[in-house]
């Protein structure tokens, strides 16, 4: 047996006598508890929003195993969208419809493979990952970055 201080045995008047405290206890204690793990919740949510690089209320749009990869997609998409606001060229302009098609294609990808094997749906989102970067590093040279 372990070494220290040993836990009292558990009798049926110390169980009677816990019960008393958590009938007392419990209902002063539950608001604080509820309040600490609504805290707890919003930290991880704002945690979670950053690590994706979207604003905290539009989380739920990008959960599930290729949440990010969606989150990535709607990021491009919008980039996709200044950049047509902001250039007349003919040329940006078919980059732009090029790769929102490109992008509603690889979104339909990521949701299908969802409901894939594990190993299957790794593949896939390594496949949309590769192609999502692509086109990430066009969208920077039409805007001059890189």
């Amino acid at each position: 047996m372990a070494r220290g201080r040993r836990l009292p045995k558990l009798t049926p008047g110390r169980v009677k006598h816990l019960l008393g405290l958590a009938k007392v206890l419990g209902p002063a204690l539950a608001p604080f508890a509820l309040r600490a793990a609504a805290v707890a919740r919003e930290g991880y949510d704002r945690a979670r929003a950053r690590r994706l690089g979207v604003p905290v209320d539009s989380l739920p749009a990008f959960s599930g195993k290729g949440g990010a990869l969606h989150a990535r997609i709607a990021g491009v998409a919008n980039t996709l969208a200044e950049l047509r606001a902001r250039h007349d060229d003919a040329e940006k302009q078919r980059f732009a419809d090029d790769a929102e098609r490109r992008l509603a294609d690889l979104a339909a990808a990521v949701r299908a493979a969802e409901r894939m094997p594990t190993a299957r749906r790794r593949a896939v989102q390594r496949s949309v990952d590769a192609e999502l970067t692509r086109v990430e590093q066009s969208l920077l040279r039409h805007l001059g970055v890189e």
